[in-house]
């Protein structure tokens, strides 16, 4: 409820800034324990799929917690999962600043934020010193420095370190801001990659009894005939589940605005047209086989609903939370189990 008379002070700052403001601020309110109590509590109706049981169907999706260093007090805000990261084997800064930006009058964000993270040790370190025992995802990516050809070596040695520690593992393929990444998504290379994945994750499982899902994080630019390469290579090296999708480098729906020739990926609602028709498209080459997960413009119960029409099992979070506020996630979770319910 107070969110609609703090956003106009947190928009009145530059975007990076508001957003390191707002998880501070999280963070000020968990401590004093007074998070959990103004939020709604958290809708239960559970979810499961990749072989975890979600108490409901919305997550936080990656990049508001690059570090895991907000996790509690994210967690007081009623999410059924929490996905953190992009992380890095090695910490890295980003591309230069400024490099995140608001396009108020369609509800957009472009960004360009590069990976800046702390490493997966520094993370790591975070998640231990969490007390959150729900779902987390955390999320990998390859380090700028890595050239694409050694790419795979980046995401094993991430998955290695943060095995122990995940619900489920987000390979993070389509970030538009890491130089020749989404290349990996195609053909032979994407074939190559989940291979090696699939391999560790199978040593892994056995090394510490425990399975781990493996999600794959894709680009909601892929072509149709792309989509239907991926999901086929999803399916044929049983990776667990799919997310769907990341940023767009598409300006088209914001044609004209003065942001649209700023460099890197826009989410936010311009996103939610072309993300429902990656879910959908997705949902029927996959048939099935595999779960995913839908993001990209969901700003209210109804656009939550839009995706599992689509074919998504659960959903994510980011910009809508950024314009609409942390009521978002309970509205969005009501909204899906009245449809669960409706569907049998």
């Amino acid at each position: 409820m107070l969110y609609p008379l703090l956003r106009p002070l947190l928009f009145s700052l530059d975007a990076e800034r508001a957003h390191e403001t707002t998880l501070s601020m999280l963070n000020l309110a968990h401590k004093l324990h007074i998070l959990r109590l103004a939020m709604p509590a958290q809708v239960i109706a559970p979810v499961t799929a990749m072989g975890i049981t979600f108490p409901n169907a919305v997550g936080l999706a990656a990049g508001l917690d690059k570090n895991g260093a907000h996790i509690d007090a994210l967690a007081d805000m009623g999410f059924g999962f929490i996905e953190i990261g992009t992380i890095t084997p090695e910490p890295q800064p980003g591309n230069p600043k400024p490099r995140m930006f608001r396009v108020v009058e369609h509800q957009g964000i472009i960004n360009r934020m590069g990976f800046n993270n702390h490493g997966v040790v520094a993370l790591l370190n975070n998640v231990a010193q969490s007390r959150f025992n729900g779902v987390l995802g955390i999320n990998i990516g390859k380090n700028a420095s890595t050239p694409i050809e050694r790419a795979a070596d980046d995401y094993l040695a991430c998955m290695d370190q943060v095995y122990t520690a995940a619900s489920y593992i987000a390979v993070n393929i389509s970030s538009p801001n890491t130089k020749n990444l989404r290349q990996l998504q195609q053909g032979e290379e994407l074939s190559a990659l989940l291979g090696a994945l699939k391999s560790r994750q199978q040593q892994l499982a056995d090394q510490h009894g425990r399975y781990v899902p493996l999600a794959v994080k894709i680009a909601p630019d892929l072509e149709p005939d792309e989509i239907a390469d991926v999901a086929r290579l999803l399916v044929h090296h049983r990776i667990d589940g799919v997310i769907a999708g990341n940023t767009t480098l598409s300006r088209s729906e914001i044609a004209g605005h003065p942001r649209a020739n700023e460099a890197g990926g826009l989410s936010g609602a311009p996103l939610a047209a072309r993300a429902t028709i990656l879910i959908s498209e997705l949902a029927r080459q996959l048939d099935g086989a595999l779960p995913i997960i839908g993001v990209g413009g969901i700003f209210d119960g109804n656009e939550a609903v839009e995706k599992i029409r689509a074919g998504a099992k659960l959903v994510q979070l980011y910009s809508g939370l950024v314009y609409r506020g942390p009521r978002l996630i309970a509205q969005a979770a009501r909204a899906i189990a009245k449809e669960q319910r409706r569907v049998g």
